[in-house]
C-alpha cells in the first residue's frame, strides 16, 4: 500500500503508459503482447500485467511473465529492485527482475502465481502457513543492517498516525477536535511514539501481510510489494501480519504465534525484548500505531482515489484498535474519543 500523496493519474495518463509499456515488452522478444491481461489490482499507483512467455523461452522463464507500470514520478522502481536484491540476498522469494526500463518506471518480472496468503488461509492451514511467512521475515531481520534502508523515525510514525485524524476523523466522520481532543490524541499519539521508537531496530518491509505474501508449493511465501521497506522496529512486520486487517484471528491464537515468533527470534539472536509480556505489549503498541495509519489511509483511497472497496475492511481495523487501547491505561483516553464520535460514523451498511 503506498503512502503517496499526489493525485490520481488520468485515464488519458494510463493509456499513454499502456503504449508505451506496450512498445518495451515489444522490443523485448520475451513475451507475447497481445497476450497482457490485468494481473492484479493495487492501492498505490503501479499496476501489473500478466503475459504469455515466448514459446521459445517457455522451458526457461515459465509460462506467464508480469509486467510493472510504475509511473517514475508517482513510484519509486530504484527502490523496489534495491529492496528486491535485499529480500533475495536473505533467502525470501522474491519476484525476479526479467527486464527494466527504470527510467520509464517499467520492470519485467517472474510470476509468483495467483494465489495469494488471504485466499487460502483457513483454521486447518494457518499454523503452517503463518509459520512459514514467520521463517521468511526472520530471514530478512537477520539481514539488517544500518544505513541501507530509509529509517522509521519520529517524524515518519507520526505522519503516518496523522492520517487517523485527517482522513478517518475529518473526512469520514466530519469531526473537527477541540483543543481539549487533540490534546489528549497528542498524548496517546506520544505514547505510542515512546514505545514504537524504543523498540530494537531491522530491515521492515511495512506491508507484510496475506495480501502481499503468495502460497507457493516451493519457497513459501512469495513476496510482494515491498518497495517501501525501511529500517524500524522489530515487531512492526509482525504485527502486519498476525493483526491483518484483511483476516483477523482469535487473540489467544495471536498470542501464541506471537510467542512462538519471539523464541524464533531470540533463538537466532534478533534484537527482540527478553520479557515476553513487554514484547507483546511492544506487539501491540506496534500494531496499533500501524491501524490508526491504516484507518486513515483506507477512507483517503475511498473519499480521494475512489477505491471504495477498502472500507469494508474499516470495521476489522477498528476493532483492533478498541481492543488494544482498552487494555493499557495510557491509551484509553482514545477510546473516550472514539465514543464521542461514534455516533456521527456515516451509515454504509457497517457499524463499529
Amino acid at each position: 500500500m503506498s503512502s503517496l500523496y499526489q493525485n490520481s493519474p488520468t485515464s488519458a495518463e494510463q493509456d499513454a503508459r499502456l503504449a508505451l509499456l506496450t512498445e518495451w515488452l515489444s522490443s523485448l522478444d520475451l513475451v507475447e503482447v497481445g497476450s497482457r491481461r490485468p494481473a492484479s489490482s493495487d492501492a498505490s499507483f503501479r499496476r501489473y500485467f500478466r503475459l504469455d512467455v515466448a514459446p521459445a523461452l517457455r522451458g526457461k522463464l515459465g509460462d506467464t511473465l508480469i509486467a510493472m507500470d510504475a509511473p517514475p514520478e508517482r513510484e519509486n522502481v530504484p527502490a523496489f529492485i534495491h529492496v528486491q536484491g535485499l529480500l533475495a540476498e536473505a533467502g525470501v522469494t522474491v519476484p525476479a527482475i526479467v527486464a527494466r526500463d527504470v527510467e520509464r518506471g517499467f520492470l519485467l518480472l517472474s510470476d509468483l502465481g495467483t494465489t495469494t496468503y488471504l485466499a487460502r488461509l483457513d483454521s486447518d492451514n494457518a499454523a503452517f502457513m503463518y509459520s512459514d511467512a514467520v521463517d521468511a521475515l526472520i530471514k530478512f531481520q537477520l539481514h539488517s543492517q544500518p544505513g541501507v534502508l530509509p529509517e522509521f523515525d519520529r517524524a515518519f510514525v507520526l505522519r503516518e498516525m496523522n492520517l487517523f485524524p485527517e482522513w478517518y476523523l475529518g473526512r469520514h466522520l466530519g469531526v473537527t477536535l477541540t483543543e481539549a481532543q487533540q490534546a489528549q490524541l497528542d498524548k496517546v499519539f506520544e505514547a505510542v511514539t515512546a514505545n514504537v521508537l524504543a523498540q530494537q531496530q531491522v530491515f521492515m518491509h511495512r506491508d507484510f501481510h496475506s495480501r502481499n505474501l503468495m502460497f507457493l508449493d516451493q519457497g513459501n511465501p512469495g513476496v510482494l510489494d515491498f518497495q517501501d521497506a525501511v529500517y524500524g522496529p522489530v515487531t512492526y512486520d509482525l504485527g502486519s501480519l498476525l493483526r491483518d486487517a484483511y483476516i483477523q484471528w482469535d487473540e489467544e491464537i495471536v498470542l501464541d504465534w506471537v510467542v512462538r515468533y519471539w523464541q524464533s527470534a531470540k533463538q537466532v539472536g534478533l534484537p527482540v525484548n527478553p520479557d515476553i509480556d513487554a514484547f507483546y505489549r511492544d506487539f501491540e503498541f506496534m500494531a496499533l500505531q500501524r491501524h490508526l495509519k491504516i484507518l486513515g489511509i483506507f477512507c483517503r483511497l475511498n473519499y480521494r482515489d475512489g477505491k471504495a472497496i477498502y472500507m469494508g475492511d474499516l470495521p476489522t481495523v477498528m476493532d483492533y484498535v478498541r481492543k488494544t487501547a482498552n487494555r493499557y491505561t495510557e491509551l484509553k483516553p482514545l477510546i473516550r474519543l472514539l465514543d464521542a464520535f461514534e455516533d456521527k460514523a456515516p451509515q454504509v451498511g457497517y457499524t463499529f
